[in-house]
């Protein structure tokens, strides 16, 4: 306690450049994995996907971060452990954003595609275990949180793979592929603005001050939706395509029907990320700003303060603008080879499955999701088409990356701990 009472403002502003960091490396990390696919695909350049993280990333974080912050912030570890020496926790979240951002700097230099949300839980168990114990850790939940690094995974795969399937069919394999994708597409855009919105209205929008029913929130959706796809079929439809064009690339007018789409896909997949992740930066941040503001008092409720969640979202853009472009490359030329009908497919069923998580409140691994849904759209065309050592590289840097994260955060409490007593 005399540690918050005499030195409160120095911890949060402390804490508050630490979660900026955790945010920069969010966005030179998984940020990249989540645009990696656009910009494989060639639909979109370095400098328009970071244009586009800049504006949705921020709007998902900003609108839409709530709902995730509060499982990082109470659910991974017991607050009732901490209620007689609350500066323990204060010091532990500080360590924990310091070693998790250090981490995602480190694999994001060295181009790994590693999970943010990894880094921070593992470094959050391990101050944890250190400072009071294994019981202040709620290892049902952390259980529930590894389980479902299995299952997205899987859901987002077989969406993808399903999802591209279904282009196969109405549009591919088909006598006039290009009439068949004007005819189509349209529709593919429906579907990715009705995910966008139903999470924006739905949980997004309490936090500006807009609240709607459940059936108002729909239907507005899907009126945005239409709306979206209407613009969509006018601009495909005012596209030049040139025939002579299939004869050098079978399908490439096909595929300048989906690079279109591709762009609202990784609109969609930039505002999911943004309100599923920015979580692992601005939970922690969060819990240090109400104990100290408190005086050492431990809810297991507290309002979110109005300047972290700006911040988050600030963090993770300048992190993609300076250092995204390594881990973008790997994630979207490394695994298989994607077109824009390949990477719309991966893009849309990672968003959606990262927006359901987002909305029920679970932290996933936005890297394993959508690495889950490559594979779908892969795994669509053969085994074969899968680049098998770079998934193998991979799977070792998400298995390294929770210990690593829990080894740094034990160091660098430790070294708090020395300069704060």
């Amino acid at each position: 306690m005399d540690i918050i009472a005499n030195y409160g403002t120095t911890l949060v502003l402390v804490a508050a450049l630490f979660g900026f960091l955790m945010a920069w490396g969010i966005g030179a990390n998984d940020v990249a994995n989540a645009m990696g696919t656009s910009v494989g695909t060639k639909s979109l350049t370095i400098r328009q996907a970071i244009i586009i993280a800049m504006i949705f990333e921020f709007a998902g974080a900003y609108l839409a971060g709530g709902e995730v912050t509060a499982t990082i912030r109470n659910g991974i570890i017991d607050s009732n452990a901490f209620v007689d020496s609350p500066d323990l926790l204060v010091l532990g979240m500080i360590a924990s954003l310091l070693a998790a951002g250090a981490w995602l700097i480190l694999a994001s230099y060295f181009g790994w595609p590693v999970s943010t949300t990894h880094s921070i839980i593992g470094a959050i168990v391990g101050f944890a275990v250190v400072s009071i114990g294994p019981e202040a850790v709620q290892w049902s939940k952390f259980g529930g949180i590894v389980g479902s690094w299995v299952i997205t995974p899987a859901i987002s795969g077989v969406i993808a793979y399903f999802m591209f399937i279904s282009v196969q069919k109405l549009i591919f394999n088909t006598d006039d592929p290009l009439n068949n994708a004007k005819r189509y597409v349209p529709f593919y855009m429906f579907l990715t603005a009705l995910v966008i919105c139903l999470v924006t209205i739905k949980k997004g929008l309490t936090h500006v001050g807009l609240h709607l029913s459940d059936g108002e929130g729909i239907l507005l959706s899907i009126a945005i939706s239409i709306a979206v796809a209407f613009a969509g079929w006018i601009y495909i439809r005012g596209q030049k395509y040139n025939p002579q064009d299939d004869s050098k690339m079978h399908f490439a007018n096909v595929e300048k029907v989906f690079g279109i789409l591709m762009v609202i896909t990784a609109c969609a997949m930039a505002f999911a990320h943004g309100s599923n992740d920015v979580a692992n930066a601005i939970g922690p941040l969060s819990a240090v700003a109400f104990i100290v503001a408190s005086g050492g008092e431990i809810s297991s409720q507290a309002a979110i303060a109005w300047w972290i969640l700006p911040l988050g979202g600030i963090g993770i853009v300048i992190g993609l603008a300076t250092m995204g472009e390594k881990v973008m490359a790997t994630v979207g030329t490394g695994i298989t080879h994607l077109t824009p009908s390949r990477g719309f497919a991966a893009q849309l069923a990672t968003a959606a499955t990262v927006v359901i998580a987002s909305g029920t409140g679970l932290p996933i691994s936005t890297t394993q999701t959508l690495v889950g849904a490559v594979m779908g759209v892969g795994l669509a065309r053969g085994i074969a088409a899968l680049n098998l050592g770079v998934l193998r590289n991979i799977v070792v840097s998400w298995i390294i990356t929770l210990p690593a994260g829990a080894i740094l955060a034990i160091a660098i409490f430790y070294v708090l701990q020395a300069c704060f007593s």
